[in-house]
């Protein structure tokens, strides 16, 4: 340790901004302690001017305002399944502004002197309890995942300098908010309803830069909504894939909603081979850029796209990534395993990797899947499915072979489809 608090300070920010994602989530964190400083700090004035509250009603507010984030907090650790979801992240974040904006259109339009109990038994004055309540709560869902991102994604022998940086960005937020909020109340002249409006807007725009950065959250978001809304996801022996090197990952085929299903329930970013043809369908093409998703075609009607795949499989298996292919090559037809193509031969012939083989059960018959005619054109037959993700033992490369591993993923699946 120096003794040049500047230098030391510089050190730690740079140490901080070698990992892009990590410096984007404790810009977010520290995002969050600006809104919280600017909100904390105006509550006397704003219970005193706007609501013309005593003393008591700037205690319960801040009460609210922190039990808020103290319920959030824990129910993040439900909600996420008890592991690092970052797809809540978004929805503490959206959640945030609707309450701020909330709390500027509910704001009593004459008010009185208010005490405590007034602010509870009044229905307006209760609105604004309310929005503060929700503001926090959301504020603890947004909190939570990303300190829990920026510990695991950090080494072990950085993460307290890293953790130490983080502190220093959160304070320079908090000195910021305070010259903002002196600016925009004292210079610029506006109400602190409006100020608490402005930073409601302000935070919608500080989120969509940073999950257009890092598309990993919007990415987990769309899977979290998924297997909480149309789907119920049980996984069994998911242990049983490397938490670090390279792996290939060969599961069965039944809905375009397949890669995200497995993209929820691993914990490791994996890149998906499909067909080209899914990335020219609006939504579902653009989920899957960005998942940094590889685009495969046949070897006779589009063989450039056919060789840039398997160079692209082999450069991300070369950085140690996991890769996740459907060597049925299209979706089933009539919820059986269809017959597994070469193309896991020319992966392992390229990179010898260890092959996880993996079943899906319980998806057939979902608006996604081809039971009732083509996939997204006809109507479901029933909504929030049970579906499982089974992994088996890894099998080497030398081992490995496309008949082998369809007899593996059979066995897996067994008669459920």
């Amino acid at each position: 340790i120096r003794l040049n608090p500047l230098r030391e300070t510089w050190h730690l920010m740079r140490l901080a901004a070698d990992n892009h994602s990590v410096l984007l989530c404790i810009m977010a964190i520290s995002w969050f302690w600006f809104l919280g400083a600017a909100y904390l700090t105006q509550f006397p004035s704003f219970a005193q001017t706007d609501l013309m509250g005593d003393e008591t009603v700037v205690t319960l507010l801040l009460a609210i305002f922190t039990i808020g984030i103290a319920l959030g907090s824990v129910a993040c650790e439900r909600l996420s399944g008890h592991r690092i979801e970052l797809g809540i992240v978004p929805i503490g974040s959206l959640g945030i502004s609707l309450f701020g904006l909330d709390l500027y259109f509910n704001m009593p339009a004459n008010p009185v002197p208010t005490d405590w109990w007034m602010m509870i038994s009044d229905s307006q004055h209760r609105q604004v309890a309310v929005d503060l309540l929700g503001i926090g709560f959301f504020g603890g869902l947004f909190i939570v995942p990303l300190y829990a991102f920026v510990q695991r994604e950090t080494p072990e022998e950085r993460r307290a300098r890293v953790i130490a940086a983080l502190n220093v960005f959160n304070a320079l937020f908090m000195v910021v908010s305070a010259i903002m909020g002196v600016m925009m109340l004292g210079v610029i002249g506006l109400s602190i309803p409006e100020f608490f409006l402005v930073l409601a807007i302000m935070n919608l725009i500080v989120a969509g830069f940073v999950y257009q950065q890092v598309p990993e959250f919007a990415l987990r978001f769309i899977v979290w909504v998924l297997s909480h809304t149309i789907y119920r996801v049980h996984h069994e022996g998911l242990n049983r894939i490397p938490e670090e090197g390279p792996a290939l990952l060969v599961c069965n085929h039944v809905t375009y909603m397949d890669a995200l299903v497995i993209a929820g329930a691993i914990r490791r970013p994996v890149r998906f081979v499909m067909d080209y043809q899914i990335f020219k369908t609006p939504v579902l093409g653009a989920i899957f850029r960005l998942a940094k998703t590889i685009p495969i075609g046949s070897r006779n009607r589009v063989p450039e796209i056919y060789d840039a795949a398997f160079d692209r499989i082999d450069e991300e298996l070369d950085a140690g990534h996991v890769i996740c292919i459907f060597p049925e090559g299209r979706l089933t037809s009539d919820g059986e395993v269809a017959t597994f193509r070469g193309g896991v031969d020319i992966i392992l012939e390229r990179r010898p990797v260890p092959v996880v083989p993996m079943a899906l059960r319980g998806l057939w018959g979902s608006f996604f899947s081809h039971c009732g005619g083509p996939a997204l054109k006809h109507l479901p037959k029933r909504f929030w499915s049970r579906i499982e993700l089974i992994a088996g033992e890894p099998v080497t490369a030398q081992e490995a072979n496309a008949e082998m591993l369809e007899e593996n993923v059979k066995a897996l699946r067994g008669g459920g489809r």
